[in-house]
């Protein structure tokens, strides 16, 4: 009997593909290989009476369950001496474990007809049981979808259901109904994938799906955003893939082509069979657009077979960024943003710099702020904010060149329609495909970076100050080397605190001189989602509190924002807090406190010096033993008493424990003066 040969579904993908677009040339056999690159150490799960092991993808935790307390260890990012937690549950057998994707239920199947769901916080559980004519459970997981958050698939189909936390009560929203033998999903994708027949030869794939407006689409992907294509409308809707949300990210909006060189290109060579090349005219049909020869190729390129055209798309952010009013949306869409880092910061710090500008509401301010402190902290945890730190470090001399020149863009010139999509033109396919083989995805993966640091990043992070001019539109050209040289400067676009204050608070305060207190109610928004985020604030910000506080008279307010500490103490909080006040008492008191507080002895009896309390600040210099003021100050404060005993006493004090002080000049000048001061009385 002859071995029946089978094809592999990779063979079959490339079989249609060739069927498809018979002009390109595929390979016939394709090998597939993995290659550990980096051996790491096991992570050991020796558990005594463990009942099996579970992984929870969703939370890429490592699950194991004992008679009455189920074990888990976060495997991402990988520890192997990570200690797990753990949780009581009840008694019972265990087929599968699954934590909510919130992590306060735990999900685990008893039977093939009943689920139970452990409630961690109240320690309370109800069972779920599905009819037994309805099949048995093969599997269960959680999801983030807006309609269900969790999923029963049943040898009869899947059950799409809600759970409601409060209430703890779980609702069937909706079935579907095939005949399921087994079933794989991957939280990573949400797609489930459910395989039936006989041989298990069917297979039939469920996934979060999006409304469509026309009877032609077409998608690509950008930056992990899906552009649906209408084009009988000739516009496109675009989805964030990093929001389980059916809605659109803005309103539909049209194409634009741009980096098509009308001047340039207005004629093109052609080869013909021979080797010889003659002369075409370009025609404005090579620039209209969703022709009939488009094809799209994922995930973001178009080729014009009629023109023999091949084009690159690319988002335009400020478009994207102009045509919705929901700043902290937009703000959320942004900081996701990695292929255009740079460009996406310079419009989340102008945004934000705008609605302080227009007086927003301050709860649209908060939001706005709870978006920015969370993607930076996202940033810190997860390095990549660092990794922009060092790389626009050593490309900032580059960048300064490169910005100083202006450019004009001649085919912008003639069509100045805004598009939430660009789309680059390459003369020939061959170039681009030089492109993709030296810029991979490789490039923006966050493990190709140095580790050095990361080092600490959660404890050290915001002591690092990048140094970076003030953002402002780009004048760069638009093409893909110039977004290469971007990304190579930033991978992120985070926001520190220093940022905020450098190129948003700072600046406002000086357009804003004669409103100082919706700056500060601003500013508050600012402190308390920073505090959410445990994220360091600055000196710089508490020191412009203060002066806007001051600017308004409102020192009883700022003397609350102090002795609270919501105000963090420092040595620049604490010279504010003098300077401002020089015409309130109380807040420069608040100001020396601060800086005894902070053991700052040396700025604390210069300030007490600068105050007249010249025996105090002897007192206290001798206490702590501050040499690092000079015997000069002490002398002049005294004199200028015109008191002899207290001359004489800081005379005396100097000279008993500074031995070498009887031999400097101030010791005989002063000791002239003190003479001078007591003559009179001795003469009489």
């Amino acid at each position: 009997m002859k071995e029946k040969k089978t094809t592999s579904i990779l063979q079959r993908i490339l079989v249609n593909c060739s069927t498809q677009f018979p002009g390109q040339n595929w390979p016939k056999r394709v090998r597939l290989s993995i290659t550990c690159l980096y051996p790491i150490p096991p992570m050991r799960c020796s558990i005594s009476g463990s009942r099996g092991l579970f992984y929870d993808d969703g939370n890429k935790l490592l699950l194991s369950l004992t008679s009455d307390q189920v074990f888990s260890w976060k495997v991402s990012p990988f520890d192997p001496n990570a200690e797990p937690t753990s949780d009581s549950v009840g008694e019972g057998p265990v087929l599968s474990a699954r934590f909510s994707l919130d992590s306060k239920i735990l999900a685990i199947q008893r039977s093939i007809h009943d689920i139970q769901f452990w409630n961690k916080e109240k320690g309370t559980s109800f069972f779920h049981r599905c009819k037994p004519e309805s099949g048995k459970i093969l599997g269960f997981f959680w999801t983030d979808c807006p309609t269900c958050n969790f999923v029963l698939v049943k040898t009869s189909g899947l059950d799409l259901l809600s759970y409601d936390f409060e209430s703890q009560s779980i609702q069937v929203i909706e079935s579907k109904r095939t005949n399921v033998s087994w079933y794989v999903y991957t939280h990573e994708s949400r797609l489930v994938l459910l395989a039936s027949g006989m041989q298990c030869k069917s297979f039939t794939g469920f996934q979060g799906s999006l409304p469509i407006y026309s009877s032609k689409v077409s998608v690509s992907v950008v930056d992990n955003v899906l552009l649906v294509h209408q084009v009988d409308a000739k516009v496109v809707i675009l989805y964030d893939l990093f929001t389980d949300s059916r809605v659109p990210i803005s309103a539909p909006l049209p194409l634009l082509l741009r980096g098509y060189p009308r001047a340039s290109m207005s004629s093109r060579f052609s080869t013909k069979d021979d080797g010889s090349s003659e002369l075409n005219s370009t025609n404005d049909e090579e620039t209209t657009i969703y022709r009939d020869g488009w094809i799209f190729l994922n995930p973001d390129l178009i080729c014009d077979t009629t023109s023999g055209l091949l084009w690159n798309i690319y988002l335009d952010l400020d478009a994207i960024s102009a045509s919705s009013s929901d700043v902290p949306s937009v703000l959320e869409f942004l900081q996701r943003r990695k292929l255009e880092a740079s460009k996406a910061k310079q419009l989340c710090l102008a945004l934000t710099k705008a609605i302080l500008l227009e007086h927003r509401a301050v709860g649209v301010v908060a939001q706005a702020m709870d978006v920015l402190m969370t993607s930076y902290t996202r940033a810190i945890k997860t390095g990549s904010f660092f990794k922009g730190i060092r790389a626009k470090s050593l490309s900032f001399g580059a960048q300064q060149a490169h910005n100083s020149r202006v450019f004009t863009d001649e085919f912008s010139r003639g069509d100045s329609r805004g598009g939430p999509v660009k789309i680059d033109s390459s003369v020939t396919p061959s170039e681009h495909t030089v492109r993709s083989s030296t810029f991979s995805d490789s490039d923006f993966e966050e493990g190709s970076a140095s580790s050095e640091l990361g080092t600490g990043a959660e404890s050290s992070g915001t002591n690092v100050q990048p140094q970076s001019e003030l953002p402002g539109p780009s004048t760069a050209p638009f093409g893909p080397h110039n977004e290469e040289q971007q990304e190579s400067q930033l991978i992120s676009a985070a926001i520190s605190p220093e940022e905020l204050y450098r190129f948003v608070f700072s600046p406002v305060d000086e357009e804003m001189a004669g409103d100082p207190a919706y700056l500060v109610s601003v500013i508050v928004e600012f402190l308390r989602s920073a505090t959410l985020e445990r994220i360091r604030v600055y000196p710089s910000i508490y020191v412009l509190m203060i002066q806007l506080l001051a600017r308004g008279d409102r020192y009883g307010e700022l003397g609350l924002f102090v002795i609270n500490k919501i105000i963090e103490p420092s040595k620049e909080v604490a010279y504010q807090l003098l300077e401002s006040g020089r015409q309130h008492l109380p807040t420069r008191k608040l100001g020396i406190d601060m800086l005894r507080l902070l053991l700052l002895h040396h700025d604390y009896v210069l300030t007490l010096l600068q105050d007249g309390n010249y025996l105090e600040a002897l007192r206290y210099a001798r206490k702590y033993k501050v040499v690092s003021v000079q015997p000069s100050l002490f002398l002049e404060a005294a004199y200028a008493s015109n008191d002899s005993l207290h001359l004489a006493s800081v005379l005396r004090f100097f000279s008993d424990f500074m031995p070498a002080f009887k031999n400097t000049p101030d010791h005989a000048t002063y000791c002239e003066i003190l003479n001078q001061m007591n003559a009179p009385y001795i003469a009489a």
